[in-house]
């Protein structure tokens, strides 16, 4: 647990900075439509380079909608990434057990918890899009 305390305050810190240097760099720069600087395009109404995945400031939303929206994105990204990751590792576990039950019993929990963390996640996705749809939000 302490382990990954500290990770978690690490990756934190430089989350922080990396926005800072975002920001003077003129990226997440709102553009509407505006020509952005060079070696930047207009993707999504931001200003982000052609050549790398920069990740925006939530400052850069204007609406809270717009906010939850992104860090659902971001979430299910991470969750379709992980997912398979997790099924791999729980794989190595069932194929390294050696007749070991207490080895096969964690690969089997490893992938059922991955699928069905999966599931969750698609399933919130989901209901987010069919509550919007109810009440006649784009």
């Amino acid at each position: 647990m302490r382990k990954f305390l500290v990770i978690f305050l690490i990756s934190t810190i430089f989350l922080f900075f990396g926005i800072g240097l975002v920001r003077g760099a003129g990226l997440c720069e709102v553009c509407d439509g505006e020509p952005c600087d060079s070696g930047l395009r207009c993707l999504e109404g931001v200003c982000q380079p052609t050549n790398r995945v920069v990740f925006c400031p939530p400052t850069t939303y204007k609406t809270f909608d717009e906010l939850v929206t992104a860090i659902i994105s971001f979430i299910f990204t991470i969750a379709v990434v992980v997912t398979p990751l997790m099924i791999i590792i729980g794989a190595f576990y069932l194929l390294t057990a050696a007749g070991d039950p207490k080895r096969v019993e964690t690969g089997k929990t490893i992938i059922s918890y991955a699928l069905i963390g999966l599931v969750v996640i698609l399933l919130a996705r989901a209901i987010i899009y069919v509550i919007k749809s109810a009440i006649g939000v784009k």
